[in-house]
């Protein structure tokens, strides 16, 4: 059965690791490993899914913080 168009899928943005990273996920499939929220952002858009706001919580399930939890990580992010 397909899922209803207006259905989000399910992003969850894992508890961070020892090091600070957050392992994301959409839908049970792994997208990848993020240092920052950036890489969030990426990993959605490399995922086609671009439109999503990764802050909103509705949409975004953050395990462990928010969007500006990277324990371990520099504060300051190179680009």
């Amino acid at each position: 059965m397909a899922a209803h168009p207006t259905q989000h899928p399910h992003v969850v943005v894992h508890a961070p690791a020892l090091d600070g990273s957050r392992r994301v996920t959409v839908d049970k499939e792994n997208l990848g490993v993020a240092s920052h929220l950036d890489d969030v952002v990426e990993l959605l858009r490399l995922a086609d899914l671009d439109r999503i706001e990764v802050e909103d919580d509705d949409i975004v399930e953050w395990q462990g913080g928010g969007p500006e939890d990277w324990p371990g990580l520099s504060e300051h992010h190179e680009p």
